[in-house]
């Protein structure tokens, strides 16, 4: 079996699928040889005139140009520089419209002829063969040289591709397109050039046959490439005339019966396919030195008087064209084609320039060819697809195109499209399918680049983001590093020890002014000491858990000390607002006082006088109050210790104020003791009246100790028989009778004292209602002025007597009760004092109070009545007021022990019953 390359040089032949036989018109433009147009006033050069990406402009506004000089210069090799056709002055680099389908403007550069033609220095290639194919390459991307057939490819990197792998040179000389005859001209006139060309191209890529493909219908091409190929290894193949037969894949069909694949290129199954142009200027270019500035152009159609090519400089405007060649425009509808009737694209004005791949410009009469076609729903008659020559489905792509499916466009293979035009020629529908299909392609090729974007900008930010996490992996590792290189460098010289030491002398600062602010105490002071030293220990060590229990322990102790600090400031800030009643108003309460006393005085005289339901009665109060003092502990469990601690413990400071504060607590636990006595040994009753009436008329402390306590006792009857009378009364003198007295501010102590007169008052009004023959021994008490001088003393009577002026208070609260928040509030304030004049008239006013308590005992025990009121008139004249609250105290405790007792056998008693 013959190989291909055999059968080729027999003569076979072989044919594509589809095509159509339009109307030639070839004749009316080969009737003349080639001329040459005229230079224009001005050169109009885009940028970009190829497949691929437009050079860098490498000229500025004004500068001078030589002919064949470089405007651009490529950085790939799918850029290609352009070229200036023309010596003269670059006036403008900007924006025109350009011959393509789009009509839209690209940048151009726009040169002033000078009409001198002044060459650049042309170096010239006396020998090709001695050249090697990578410099060949060179020279033909340098002359800007690009597929002159009207794809536009990159000559230079169409040839690279080839290299070594190139079997078959097919040089395309076809032309069928119908009205051009570009390439007949050029292979009629300059077959010779075209045939040097071919030989450089066969020294670059060294292939093993190379074929001419020419269509039947240009003898006299096929007549001149014959002369110049004698001799030569050059086959021309003349075929059958078909459109398009011209077209890269339909012509490699044709001559070798091979396939180019989807997506792949000619190189791929070893061949290579050049136009009879491009080869002419791969000559132009290598072996004269000329870069690709001008090219050959069909000038045809009815409107012109004389078809002809002519030689055009690329950047030539149209119009200059137009003018300079007979052309007339049809009057009804004037119309310039850039390109054939078949691929070619209507041009939006004259003005546009020829580029490297204008090779006709048709301007036909309205009668040659048609206007637009209206469009018509498909029939689907199938002719279509019948003389498509790449084999697609011309109908099922346009409907796909139209819904802008692009996708399905795709999948149906849409890129394969060589836009031939030969489906609209014959749909009958004259529906302009081609137009579909550019649009489409346009859109696909449009989305693609912005998806390459989307990926590329993708693929930038995941390697930006992975170069920051490297980063800052690698900045941690540093500081790792760096810090386990410190601490190294640290053990290394014992600067360990010197940080521990300035951590806790900053500890120590720290610690010394929160004492000198909070007062802390040598205690708290030593321990804070141990706990420093401790965690230094520990971090001497190398621990790095050191023991922190002293630290927990004095942080207790802080917080203790901060909620005594607080309870200190809210007392203050209470008492500053409850001080601030005048003498006057001390007056009015005075003078109300006594007389709510002697209504209750009064009032008493009816009370039962019996010792044994006084008793029950007073055992129930001081229950009461033993309740309220464990509920106050409760609250406050913080100052529990310090009342046992003062109950226990004897009086010792100098401070009255403190002595007076003993005093009254344990006046309360004396009441207990003693009605627990008065129970289990009642034969020592008249013992104790008897003690309690005598005055106390020595210097001996425990002697006025002793008449404190008669004091007290009269007070409790009177609390007895007030419980009686009015029993609703008992609980809040049982809440006042447990508030211990805590304040050392005069003023509330007069407040006190002023609420207390009123309240005995009251009491001696009820008392002389039912006594009223203690009427004036009462008034001449409360005449009496208070004769003690010394204020520790005063303070002491001052404390016996809140206790009688409770009693009062509750009598005060039946007639008046809108006052008694402010009788408890008054009597839940101490009155310590230290003005001698206000603790003077508090005493006067619990002397006025005993009396009262005396009258009552003297209808029980007549007998006592004058001892009574000699202990009563005789004043305590005990000069050490600290021994006297030591014997106090030794009482009150005696007494409390005596009354659990009292209770224990109580409460046996009861269950026994």
């Amino acid at each position: 079996m013959l190989s291909l390359i055999e059968q080729i040089r027999t003569g076979a032949l072989w044919d594509f699928p589809g095509g159509i036989h339009p109307p030639e018109n070839k004749r009316q433009s080969i009737q003349s040889p080639i001329a040459r147009a005229s230079l224009p006033s001005e050169i109009v050069l885009p940028v970009k005139q190829h497949i691929g990406k437009p050079g860098t402009i490498t000229v500025n506004v004004g500068d001078e140009v030589k002919k064949g000089e470089a405007l651009t210069k490529y950085d790939t090799s799918f850029m290609l520089p352009i070229h200036a056709p023309t010596s003269g002055k670059v006036v403008a680099i900007e924006h025109r419209t350009t011959a393509h389908p789009s009509g839209l403007s690209e940048l151009c550069i726009v040169i002033h002829p000078d009409g001198e033609e002044t060459w650049i220095d042309r170096e010239c290639v006396e020998d090709y063969r001695q050249s090697s194919p990578d410099e060949l390459i060179e020279i033909i991307r340098q002359a800007g040289i690009s597929g002159m057939g009207g794809a536009g490819f990159p000559t230079a990197k169409k040839i690279q591709s080839g290299l070594a792998r190139t079997e078959i040179l097919i040089v395309n000389a076809a032309e069928c397109e119908p009205y051009i005859t570009a390439d007949d001209m050029l292979m009629q006139e300059h077959a010779d050039e075209i045939i040097q060309g071919i030989e450089i191209v066969e020294h670059i890529l060294k292939p093993k046959l190379t074929i001419i493909g020419i269509e039947d219908n240009k003898p006299n091409a096929v007549a001149a490439l014959q002369h110049a190929a004698l001799n030569k290894d050059i086959v021309i193949r003349v075929i059958p005339t078909k459109y398009p037969s011209g077209g890269e894949k339909q012509l490699i069909k044709i001559l070798t019966n091979k396939e180019v694949p989807a997506n792949g290129i000619p190189a791929d199954i070893g061949l290579l396919v050049q136009n009879v142009g491009s080869l002419q200027a791969i000559k132009r270019a290598v072996c004269n030195g000329e870069p690709l500035i001008e090219r050959i152009v069909t000038l045809t159609g009815d409107t012109f008087k004389q078809p002809r090519n002519v030689w055009a400089r690329i950047g030539t405007p149209v119009q200059a064209l137009l003018d300079e060649f007979g052309y007339k425009a049809d009057k009804k509808l004037p119309r310039l084609i850039m390109g054939g009737p078949m691929m070619g694209f209507t041009l939006p004005h004259a003005n546009v320039p020829i580029t490297k791949t204008a090779n006709c410009i048709l301007a036909p009469t309205r009668k040659e060819i048609s206007p637009d076609h209206y469009e018509m729903a498909c029939i689907r008659c199938g002719q279509c697809a019948e003389v498509c020559p790449a084999s697609l489905l011309p109908q099922q792509l346009q409907w796909h195109a139209k819904a802008e499916e692009f996708d399905k466009c795709e999948e149906l293979n849409l890129k394969d499209c060589i836009e031939c035009g030969a489906c609209a020629f014959v749909c009958p529908s004259e529906i302009p399918l081609v137009q579909y299909y550019r649009q489409a392609k346009a859109e696909i090729r449009t989305r693609k680049e912005e998806a390459e974007a989307a990926e590329r900008a993708k693929i930038r930010f995941e390697e930006k983001k992975a170069r920051m996490e490297r980063d800052k992996a690698e900045r941690e590792n540093r500081f790792k590093k760096a810090a386990d290189d410190r601490r190294k460098e640290m053990k290394k010289s014992g600067s360990n020890d010197a940080i521990a030491a300035a951590i806790a002398r900053v500890k120590a600062q720290k610690s010394d002014n929160a004492a000198a602010e909070n007062e802390v105490k040598p205690a708290v002071a030593a321990a804070i000491a141990k706990a420093k030293a401790k965690q230094a220990a520990a971090q001497h060590s190398g621990s790095s858990e050191p023991d922190n229990s002293e630290m927990m322990k004095l942080r207790e102790e802080r917080k203790r000390q901060a909620r005594e600090r607080k309870a200190q400031k809210a007392q203050q800030s209470t008492s500053e607002h409850s001080a601030d009643s005048s003498d006057k108003k001390d007056a009015v309460a005075a003078a109300i006082a006594r007389a709510k006393v002697k209504k209750a005085e009064q009032t008493n005289s009816d009370a039962p006088t019996s010792d044994k339901k006084a008793a029950v009665a007073d055992a129930i109060a001081r229950a009461k109050a033993r309740k309220a003092a464990q509920a106050a502990e409760q609250t406050q469990p913080e100052a529990k210790p310090h009342v046992e601690q003062a109950e226990v413990q004897p009086a010792q400071a100098d401070d009255p104020k403190k002595a007076a504060v003993a005093a009254a607590i344990a006046r309360a636990k004396a009441r207990k003791a003693a009605q627990g006595a008065e129970q289990t040994q009642p034969e020592t009753k008249p013992q104790v009246e008897e003690a309690e009436t005598e005055p106390a008329q020595t210097d001996d402390p425990k002697k006025a100790a002793v008449a404190a306590a008669i004091a007290r006792a009269k007070a409790r009857k009177a609390a007895q028989q007030t419980e009686q009378t009015q029993p609703e009364a008992k609980p809040q003198v049982e809440e006042a009778e447990a508030e211990p007295a805590q304040t050392d501010d005069p003023k509330k102590a007069a407040v006190a004292a002023a609420i207390a007169r009123a309240k005995a008052r009251k009491a001696a009004q009820q008392t002389e209602q039912t006594q009223p023959e203690v009427k004036p021994q009462i008034e001449e008490a409360e005449t009496e002025p208070a004769q003690a001088d010394d204020p520790k003393k005063a303070a002491v009577a001052a404390a016996i007597a809140r206790a009688k002026a409770r009693k009062a208070a509750q009598e005060a609260e039946q007639t008046q009760p809108e006052a008694k928040p402010q009788v408890e509030e008054a009597e839940a304030e101490p009155a310590q004092a230290d003005d001698p004049k206000k603790a003077a008239v508090a005493a006067a006013i619990a002397r006025a109070k005993a009396r009262k308590a005396a009258q009552e005992s003297e209808q029980a025990q007549p007998e006592a009545k004058p001892q009574v009121e000699q202990a009563e008139a005789e004043p305590a004249q005990a000069d050490d007021p600290k021994k006297a609250a030591v014997a106090a105290a030794i009482a009150r405790a005696k007494a409390r022990k005596a009354a659990q007792q009292q209770a224990k056998e109580q409460q046996n008693s009861e269950e026994k019953e």
